[in-house]
């Protein structure tokens, strides 16, 4: 496995024994619960009609699961990284209450491009993942916006080996850790400032070793709000009460 895979793995690795209460599959956000903790990731676009291991999560060592994040079946590793996201929650805050909640005018899931905007003027930016409403929020920045299933005015993603190493900054969406394009994107953007984020973000202040400058996750507002909007299905409504953006600034 990837030594970023393994440093994950073995970061929550305190709470393998515990069990697994509950994971839900929605169709935009997966939510795992480990001892009181929340966690949460990308779910794929595509999951087969028949999982055989529907129905026989909960209960089983959180650590089992977790170790599906190096799985190449996309379902399975959304799983993992939610039931990770959920260990590091039930372990306690560690760097997530260091980090600054962001308010401000922009829609919840926009907040962090929001928050970094007036750094951006005269630089080269490039997007990881597609964000809804962004290029309104940032009609007057010209930006790159990679994505695995581009929309108009997208580059596929396959964009990145020439565009992140000429960019200045760039934001990463957290759920190419799920797909396992992560360290490849870290590796091409080594020049830039980089920002790590989504909900998908584990909150780890050792990622200023593969390159991170800023993280970029959440925090549950509202567990019962957050459960609720994942299991009906909500996208960018999960920021409307449940969750919120915090921005943590790792430095090198």
């Amino acid at each position: 496995m990837n030594a970023l895979y393994d440093w994950l793995l073995a970061s929550a690795a305190g709470t393998d024994a515990a069990p697994l209460r509950s994971v839900q599959l929605g169709l935009s956000w997966t939510l795992a619960e480990v001892a009181g903790g929340l966690g949460f990731a990308f779910s794929p676009r595509q999951v087969p009609r028949t999982l055989p291991w529907a129905g026989t999560l909960a209960g089983r060592p959180a650590g089992e699961l977790a170790a599906w994040l190096a799985s190449w079946q996309p379902a399975e590793a959304a799983v993992g990284l939610a039931v990770l996201n959920a260990q590091l929650a039930a372990a306690g805050p560690a760097c997530r209450a260091a980090a600054t909640p962001l308010h401000g005018g922009a829609p919840g899931h926009l907040r962090v491009f929001e928050h970094f905007r007036p750094r951006l003027d005269g630089r080269r930016v490039a997007v990881v993942g597609h964000y809804p409403g962004l290029e309104r929020l940032w009609a007057d920045l010209p930006y790159q916006c990679l994505e695995r299933q581009p929309q108009d005015g997208d580059l596929p993603d396959s964009a990145a080996e020439f565009v992140l190493p000429q960019a200045d900054w760039v934001f990463v969406t957290a759920s190419s850790l799920a797909n396992h394009t992560l360290p490849r994107l870290l590796e091409l953007s080594r020049r830039a400032r980089v920002v790590l984020m989504g909900p998908s973000l584990p909150w780890l202040a050792g990622w200023r070793e593969f390159g991170v400058d800023y993280l970029a996750g959440v925090r549950v507002r509202d567990a019962a709000a957050a459960r609720q909007v994942v299991a009906e299905g909500g996208g960018t409504r999960l920021f409307a009460e449940a969750v919120e953006y915090a921005v943590l600034e790792l430095g090198r």
